[in-house]
């Protein structure tokens, strides 16, 4: 059972009380007063003096972040050429922006991102005035926050564009004006080459970042940007660390129990994932979110608010022997006979509908490897014996082979194309990342979306479903915004 494992979200005392008080009015001019006196009075004074409280201020950062997740994913999994929304989530199906009430929600994430960021920079705004602290303590913690507001930022810029960039140093300040895209970038970079210089290369606990994941995440920044010299080096020293592998499956429960299991604490395929357990209040919402009652594999129903569809060509042309693709079953609960739902995140024995055990990947060793396939590809104009290899590696394993060893399922150097090895290993990343919030952004960033979408769903993408809305709450209350400039196309 998952529910006594040290967990570096759990709120451990007052402080990560009062970050998230203090996180909950970033959004918010409101908060004003709040955000002038509390960290004079109550945390600056005494507070972020210890190790234990920075170790809880920076714990604070996770709640909105792991709250966010779940959503997040599945919204994300909505936009694709594969999945579809119910219920008020079926908008989405339509890629023509979002209506009153998916702006609303939109609206929540951000505030949800905008309160992990606000927790990040407390941390990084209080902790160095500690003189009670080792520079290597305080430097990891520092580190931590880095690579959390990072990651946060990442989701926001490739989702919203240009976003308010609240650090630091403008702690204090309400109004703070939309920043570009490349401003943005800027800042995650920066604070993720601190966080590879600072973070352990052992996780202190399960679920904390390390070097590793530090490398992991700049080498997907670096893949969003078009530097692939830089994105395959960075996972090149992830892969030749020699602390990662994938986990070898023969079936579909290996799956859904060895790589996504609710009782899993670590895996060999694990870089960085958010932790939850079975624990009332302490659970992923995803499987809550995907299952149907029909499946047994979630013990409390499910809401089946998200699906497949069998007859689409995504799943029709994927290929019978591959595992992955056994984790879809047929239910048709009243949209026809065609009708699928994915079993990926299995948790029979969830303590309630918000107890769920399954850890939600942010990074697993099989994007290492398929990074290093695309961006190695991308930068030498060819293919590789190595990239070849790296997915391979996935694909294989997939299929229920050993993932280092060569197999009959093999892709052959002979005949491939540049283009060719490219949309295998986009393929690849679509059946592999199913419910991981991955598809959507990587057609979007190989210009692919259109093209797709098109294929696998018969429909046009509008301009204005590629960025979410900056919510109305943001452009009232900042004043340095201006809801005509600064707002995204279409809205």
């Amino acid at each position: 059972m998952k529910t006594n494992k040290k967990l570096p979200y759990l709120n451990l005392g007052i402080v990560a009380k009062v970050a998230l008080t203090i996180g909950a009015c970033s959004v918010l001019a409101a908060c004003n007063d709040l955000l002038e006196e509390a960290p004079k009075t109550v945390v600056a004074e005494n507070f972020y003096q210890t190790v234990g409280e920075i170790e809880s201020a920076t714990n604070a950062i996770y709640s909105p972040l792991r709250s966010v997740r779940s959503e997040h994913v599945a919204v994300l999994s909505a936009h694709t050429d594969w999945g579809y929304g119910r219920g008020s989530r079926a908008q989405y199906n339509d890629f023509e922006g979002l209506n009153t009430t998916n702006i609303s929600t939109a609206a929540d994430r951000w505030k949800q991102f905008y309160e992990g960021i606000r927790n990040a920079n407390l941390v990084l705004y209080y902790a160095p005035q500690s003189e009670n602290i080792e520079p290597e303590t305080l430097n990891r913690y520092l580190g931590e926050a880095r690579f959390l507001r990072a990651l946060t930022y990442f989701d926001l810029v490739r989702n919203w564009g240009g976003v308010p960039l609240r650090t630091a140093e403008n702690i204090e300040e309400v109004h703070v004006s939309k920043s570009s895209p490349e401003e943005v970038y800027a800042l995650i970079l920066q604070d993720l080459e601190i966080a590879e210089a600072t973070l352990p290369l052992e996780p202190s606990q399960p679920g904390r970042p390390t070097s590793w994941a530090a490398k992991t995440l700049l080498a997907d920044v670096y893949l969003q940007q078009g530097n692939y010299e830089m994105a395959r080096n960075k996972v090149a020293e992830v892969m030749e660390g020699g602390q990662f592998g994938l986990v070898p499956i023969q079936s579909v429960a290996d799956i859904q129990w060895k790589i996504f299991g609710p009782d899993l604490v670590s895996s060999t395929e694990e870089i960085f994932y958010l932790k939850f357990a079975r624990q009332t209040g302490q659970g992923n919402g995803l499987p809550w979110i995907l299952n149907h009652p029909s499946t047994g594999l979630y013990n409390f129903g499910g809401a089946y608010a998200h699906y497949g569809d069998s007859a689409n060509p995504f799943y029709e042309e994927w290929e019978e022997a591959d595992l992955r693709k056994g984790l879809w079953q047929s239910v048709d609960f009243g949209l026809g006979a065609t009708t699928i739902v994915n079993g990926k995140y299995a948790e029979p024995s969830a303590v309630d509908n918000t107890g769920a055990g399954n850890d939600l990947p942010i990074y697993r060793y099989a994007e290492v490897l398929l990074i290093f396939a695309e961006a190695d590809a991308r930068l030498t104009g060819g293919v590789s014996s190595e990239g070849l290899e790296a997915l391979n590696k996935v694909h294989r394993r997939a299929y229920g082979y050993d993932p280092e060893a060569s197999s009959e399922v093999d892709f052959s150097m002979e005949a491939m194309t540049l283009e060719t090895f490219l949309d295998l290993v986009l393929q690849e990343k679509a059946y592999e990342f199913q419910f991981e919030g991955k598809r959507w952004l990587d057609l979007k960033r190989t210009g692919r979306a259109e093209e797709f979408v098109l294929k696998n769903k018969g429909l046009t993408i509008a301009e204005k479903h590629y960025l979410w809305p900056i919510p109305v709450e943001e452009l009232n209350f900042n004043e340095a915004m201006d809801e005509a400039s600064d707002q995204n196309p279409g809205y």
